[in-house]
This record gives structure tokens, C-alpha cells and sequence, in this order.
């Protein structure tokens, strides 16, 4: 245990976000993410759902505020409903932990692309998220202060 880092922030993922660079990318991945198959790095977090680990990781990690969006969602498929309530929970998250998130909104990635850029992420977290694409990936950015 360490001062000031929650517990839900195990010593493998804070390894591998102090290990991170700035433009590197972390995946969050539900439940039903492939972590396994895509991930070249798999932190597991299982039992956790991902607004906590959110929280947690937004406390110590930058995001990058040189490009328009630095998070990223998986687009619903068409004729899969409505965007998920998760979605919200995520943007006030972002929006409280890095203010100039505010109003910038989220990248839209298709399915395969989403897959795609995973694969080539720093790492990915593998959650027991049961939430539908709840899956979001984040872009680290540079400490300033």
C-alpha cells in the first residue's frame, strides 16, 4: 500500500502507467473485451468495474491535451440500441479529473479499428465490467507540474 493511491490500483498497473510515455495508450476493456488476444501487455482487474478504475487512474494519469479527443469508445453497432448509460458515468469522470475534457467529448472508433488500435496499446486492462461496450481507451499525456 502507498499514500495516495487507491486500492483498486494494483502494483502491476501502476507499473505499467509509470512505465507509460506521453501519446502511449491504456485500454479499459469490459468483461467481454479479447484482453487476452489483443493486449502485448494484460493487466487483470478482475471483479472491477471500469468508472472505479476511472477514477483511480485519472488521479494519476494525464491525458493528453494535444489532441481533440484523448478518450476513445467503441461505436455501437448499428441496430444495437441506444449509446450505453456508461458512456455518461465516463464523460463526468473525464470531465471532473481533466477539466479541459470538458465538452471535447469522446472519439467514435468502429468495432475492427477499435480492435485494431488495441492491439497496438501500451497495455490493456482486462475489467469485470458487465456493462456493453464499455470499453474506452485512453491517450497519457505529459505532467507539467
Amino acid at each position: 500500500m502507498l499514500r495516495g493511491i487507491k486500492s483498486i490500483i494494483s502494483p502491476e498497473l501502476l507499473h505499467v502507467l509509470a512505465s507509460m510515455g506521453h501519446g502511449d495508450e491504456l485500454v479499459l476493456g469490459d468483461g467481454n473485451f479479447p484482453a487476452a488476444t489483443l493486449g502485448r501487455r494484460v493487466v487483470r482487474a478482475d471483479g472491477h468495474g471500469v468508472p472505479p478504475l476511472l477514477e483511480a487512474i485519472l488521479q494519476l494519469f494525464p491525458l493528453d491535451t494535444f489532441v481533440p479527443q484523448p478518450a476513445a469508445l467503441m461505436e455501437v453497432l448499428p441496430g444495437s440500441g441506444d449509446p450505453p448509460a456508461i458512456w455518461e458515468i465516463y464523460g463526468n469522470i473525464l470531465c471532473e479529473a481533466h477539466p479541459p475534457h470538458a465538452g471535447a467529448g469522446f472519439e467514435m472508433v468502429e468495432r475492427f479499428a477499435f480492435y485494431e488500435r488495441a492491439s497496438r496499446a501500451f497495455a490493456v486492462v482486462a475489467t469485470g465490467e458487465t456493462a456493453l461496450y464499455a470499453n474506452i481507451i485512453l491517450k497519457k499525456g505529459v505532467i507539467t507540474d
